[in-house]
């Protein structure tokens, strides 16, 4: 399934978060057999004082709440940004069949830290990482921190 459209509509969420002066990251929870999206969210963090207020948690939690239940098996997680460990382990406990991300996150994505959980035959449940490369997603989180730094405090 192509989830390039679904990725668009995590891009646009991102820009909702960035309107908010938040970290612009957008996340939706994708049907893989209808390609409906299930659940949306974008990072919350700064305006709810929320420290679990990440765009994947809170499309996860979208996601559940449409289909009445936690497990989001035949679904995908598709995000602007490469998951935290933290989210990537949501993703693992919701039991999704996939993740995909666009921008990569050196410093804190679980898989370029190498906290493959996605892969770990020790856990009950393993899915597809991919990356899915929009560029926009990358050049928002980029501006949006090139502004941050350049604020007198």
């Amino acid at each position: 399934m192509d989830l390039r459209p679904a990725m668009i509509s995590a891009l646009e969420l991102a820009r909702e978060a960035r309107a908010l002066d938040e970290v612009p990251v957008g996340a939706v929870v994708v049907d893989l057999k209808s390609g409906q999206i299930l659940g949306r969210g974008f990072n919350r963090r700064e305006s709810e004082q929320d420290p679990l207020g990440h765009a994947e948690v809170e499309a996860l939690r979208d996601a559940a709440r449409t289909i009445g239940s936690w497990r989001l098996i035949d679904c995908a997680l598709v995000v602007t940004l490469e998951p935290c460990p933290m989210c990537l382990a949501a993703a693992q406990q919701a039991r999704v069949a996939r993740v995909v991300y666009s921008a990569e996150d050196p410093k804190g994505g679980a898989i370029s830290l190498g906290y493959r959980l996605n892969e770990d035959p020790r856990t009950n449940h393993r899915f597809l990482v991919d990356r899915l490369i929009v560029m926009e997603c990358s050049e928002l989180l980029t501006d949006f921190f090139k502004k941050k730094r350049q604020k007198p405090l």
